[in-house]
């Protein structure tokens, strides 16, 4: 259990505020004492110390669980506006009560000392995990395309005169795809540092989403595709506001997801509609779609589908998501009856009919 206030006030505004909350609450129950009885204030007083030790460190609350006790004694034990008990029951009472506060205050902290060494120690782990994960990928899906340049860059400086120029070309054609594919891993590792570091910021202007899309749909096609891009958007379709690259980013990484997990010859159909002020983008395929299981986990960093074929990092659908957000959309994803899967994009912007 984390502590509400811990991470932003330090222990001297702990003291004073576990002081004031001490007073306040005692001051109102002051007033409505002659109506709960004395013994029912104990227990509100309680309580306060049990909230503040949820909150606090030890010693603020300490310093709240004895000052309490007093204030109980001194203000509400008969005989009132004297530490004289006057009773047996009363001084056990306030015994037990003197003793209850301090174990609460201690034990609480105590508690949320183990707790934070364990959520310390199983986000270790997660690190852990998740740069095994990484470093995994990677070591396939850098090492391959490097490997690619290294044996194509070889064969074409090698005083090998049984090459054809069709063999030239092709390894030219090889190093271009090996190239590319490696500058994509590198981009996608940029772009997931920016989001995790916090720091990256929309840079929003007008943007023609027809052009986008086309132009995002041609560097998709120069990869060499073996499935057939539909478009369908209106060219009429407004302006919009936004992020040009990100968006283009995010249109880019679910239309090679969709290239990379479907059968040769499928179909991809992209389409964007306006609604008021919210862009939405529509991304569908007629493949196999993804298993209803894993479908709410396809959008975590390094996840990738069980039974999926070799390559990817994992990365290219939560930069997705962390695009989406960045610009305050939302990404959801869902099977299609008749088989394939579909991405929908939803982010507000500012739309103009203008066009430039």
């Amino acid at each position: 259990m984390t502590g509400i206030f811990t991470t932003r006030i330090n222990q001297r505004e702990q003291y004073v505020i576990s002081l004031l909350l001490v007073l306040a609450v005692s001051g109102v129950c002051y007033g409505i004492a002659p109506f709960l009885g004395y013994r029912v204030v104990a227990f509100i007083l309680l309580l306060t110390v049990s909230l503040i030790a949820i909150s606090f460190d030890i010693f603020p609350v300490l310093l709240a669980a004895i000052l309490s006790a007093f204030i109980w004694n001194y203000f509400f034990i008969p005989p009132r506006f004297t530490f004289h008990v006057s009773t047996t029951e009363d001084v056990i009472l306030f015994i037990m009560y003197f003793v209850i506060a301090l174990i609460n205050a201690a034990l609480t902290y105590k508690i949320r000392q183990v707790e934070k060494a364990s959520r310390k120690k199983e986000e270790k782990a997660n690190t852990l995990k998740l740069y095994d994960t990484l470093l995994h990928s990677l070591s396939h899906e850098l090492r391959t395309p490097i490997s690619t340049i290294i044996a194509a860059t070889d064969n074409l400086q090698s005083k090998n005169d049984n090459l054809t120029k069709e063999n030239k070309d092709q390894l030219v054609s090889e190093i271009a795809k090996a190239s590319f594919r490696l500058n994509q891993q590198v981009e996608n590792l940029l772009n997931m540092s920016r989001l995790e570091s916090g720091v990256i910021k929309p840079k929003k202007d007008w943007c023609d989403i027809n052009e986008l899309v086309y132009s995002t749909v041609k560097k998709i096609e120069q990869n060499k595709i073996a499935q057939k891009i539909t478009i369908n958007i209106n060219p009429d379709i407004p302006l919009v506001k936004t992020d040009k690259m990100m968006l283009e980013q995010v249109i880019y990484n679910l239309l090679n997801n969709a290239c990379l997990y479907t059968k040769d010859n499928s179909m991809i159909n992209i389409a964007a509609i306006i609604h008021a002020d919210i862009l939405q983008l529509i991304i569908e395929d007629d493949g196999d779609g993804f298993p209803e299981d894993e479908i709410e986990n396809v959008f975590d960093k390094f996840y990738r589908l069980n039974n999926s074929k070799a390559g990817g990092t994992g990365l290219g659908l939560s930069i997705v998501k962390g695009f989406t957000e960045v610009l305050k959309g939302n990404v959801s994803l869902k099977n299609v009856s008749t088989g394939g899967s579909k991405f929908t994009i939803e982010i507000p912007c500012e739309i103009s009919h203008l066009k430039v």
